[in-house]
């Protein structure tokens, strides 16, 4: 999908698709580097993925995010929601509704390497 498109759409769809990104994210992450049981495994995810997790890490990555990537991320946070955080406080939930936001741009884009970019907090894996 080209940028336009993709800034074209509702900062929650892209919320939407970026909530399958991290949770795929996290779950490969947690099965490569352990040998926990799926029981164990499906814990630890929905840790990981649920909105307080969510704000913390989007607050961490914040620095690496570029002018767009920004506007994707204050357009999901301020945008109004059909479901309310039953676990986080509004804050919480509106910050990780604006990094699924910016996950599901750059999946949709295309960036895939920007992506894996931010998704490990700038770190280059040499894999």
């Amino acid at each position: 999908m080209d940028r336009q498109k993709a800034n074209n759409l509702s900062p929650v769809v892209l919320a939407f698709v970026g909530d399958a990104v991290y949770s795929l994210f996290v779950r490969e992450k947690l099965t490569f580097s352990s040998d926990f049981k799926c029981g164990e495994l499906n814990k630890l995810a929905t840790s990981e993925v649920k909105a307080t997790a969510q704000a913390e890490f989007a607050n961490e990555i914040m620095p690496l995010l570029n002018d767009a990537e920004l506007a994707v991320f204050k357009r999901a946070r301020n945008a109004k929601k059909a479901n309310k955080a039953k676990h986080a406080t509004v804050a919480e939930y509106n910050t990780s509704t604006g990094l699924e936001a910016v996950l599901g741009y750059l999946y949709l884009i295309g960036d895939v390497d920007r992506l894996n970019y931010i998704l490990n907090k700038g770190e280059i894996n040499e894999s």
